[in-house]
C-alpha cells in the first residue's frame, strides 16, 4: 500500500506569509487564468481569478547534489492541505504523465527508478519502486517541466 503526501502545511504557510524560497527570493504573485496552475499544498488547481505564488522549491531538508530545486505553484492565500491518499489525487490524474523517481533514506536518487509513466499507471509504478529495500520514498514530478508535484511513501 502507498500514500500520496502534499507539501507540509508549515512550509506552505511560510511561503504564503512571505518567507523566501529556495533561492532566497520572495515568491512571485500572479493571478490564475484557471488553466494549469496546480497548488502543491491542497493538490487542487488554482481557480481562475485567484492569486497564486510561483517560487523555487527544494523538497529536501539539506542542499546536496541530488536535492533538486524547481518552480512550483501555491495558492497565495492559506488553503487546506490535501489529506494523505492511497490513490493519486484528481489534480495529478488529470495530467497525462509524470516523471517519478525513488529516493533512498539519504535523500539521494536511487538509480534505475526514474521513469515517465502515464497517470493511469502511477499507483502501480510507485508500488513497484517502493518494493525495493533501498527506496524510502518516491517523488512525482511534471513530465514536461520537471516541477515537483507530491511525494509517495509506503502506508
Amino acid at each position: 500500500m502507498i500514500k500520496y503526501l502534499a507539501m507540509p502545511t508549515e512550509i506552505a504557510r511560510a511561503f504564503q506569509t512571505g518567507a523566501a524560497d529556495a533561492y532566497g527570493r520572495i515568491p512571485e504573485r500572479q493571478v490564475s487564468d484557471g488553466d494549469g496552475v496546480p497548488c502543491r499544498h491542497c493538490l487542487q488547481d488554482v481557480a481562475a481569478g485567484e492569486d497564486y505564488l510561483i517560487l523555487a522549491y527544494r523538497p529536501f531538508s539539506e542542499p546536496q547534489p541530488y536535492a533538486e530545486t524547481g518552480p512550483i505553484f501555491l495558492h497565495a492565500k492559506p488553503c487546506a492541505r490535501a489529506e494523505d491518499s492511497r490513490t493519486a489525487p484528481a489534480m495529478v490524474l488529470k495530467r497525462k504523465a509524470h516523471l517519478i523517481k525513488g529516493y533512498g533514506a539519504d535523500d539521494r536518487i536511487v538509480y534505475g527508478t526514474g521513469k515517465i509513466v502515464p497517470s493511469s499507471d502511477l499507483d502501480a509504478e510507485a508500488v513497484a519502486i517502493l518494493t525495493r529495500d533501498d527506496v524510502a520514498y518516491v517523488h512525482v514530478r511534471s513530465s514536461v517541466n520537471n516541477c515537483y508535484t507530491c511525494r509517495i511513501e509506503r502506508s
